[in-house]
């Protein structure tokens, strides 16, 4: 089964453009933004939800990311909540939630998920890196990435191409980029 067009759904053009050049041209992305409603659940349960409503409104292949911040002090909250905790509470706000905790480790979770079409069950494709929260270093324009440090750099500090090297994108987005490889 050759994939010859996938929508990658998003409104994000940092995430879009950091999918674009980790799967390079292996299969022509055409974005699309659309709101879908996100159940509350396990990441697995979300993004498969996430994706099969995607494929039914699209009514073909699709894909679909979800991205999780993991405090591992508050039992891996607020992993697939981060959008809602990081617009409620900014950058600062979620370095005091670990104010209380010597453990300041976290675990930067990717999902992507793919669905063929209405009708077919999702594929889960996860990555995950393992850092710890500091106060903001770096360009504020995307998401935590200010916050999270992997090896002495946050994401905002690193070079983009080696951010999508080692990032939990990146290696969610390798065992993708494999499968869809393996069906050419």
């Amino acid at each position: 089964m050759a994939i010859t067009e996938l929508h990658f759904i998003t409104g994000n053009k940092n995430k879009l453009a950091e999918v674009q050049a980790i799967l390079g041209r292996v299969v022509p992305l055409k974005s699309q933004s659309i709101e879908t409603v996100e159940i509350q659940g396990t990441i697995e349960e979300i993004s498969k939800d996430k994706c099969t409503r995607a494929a039914a409104a699209v009514g073909g292949p699709v894909l679909t990311e979800d991205t999780c911040l993991c405090f591992n002090a508050l039992k891996e909250l607020p992993g697939p909540y981060i959008k809602w905790f990081l617009q409620a509470l900014g950058h600062e706000g979620l370095n005091n939630l670990l104010m209380a905790y010597e453990d300041k480790s976290a675990q930067a979770v990717c999902t992507f998920a793919y669905c063929q079409g209405p009708g077919h069950e999702p594929l889960i494709f996860e990555g995950r890196v393992t850092g710890r929260i500091v106060p903001a270093r770096g360009p504020t324009n995307f998401g935590w990435d200010p916050i999270f440090e992997y090896e002495g750099e946050t994401y905002a500090e690193m070079d983009k191409t080696k951010k999508n090297r080692i990032s939990h994108r990146a290696l969610a987005l390798d065992k993708l980029k494999a499968w869809l490889e393996s069906q050419v």
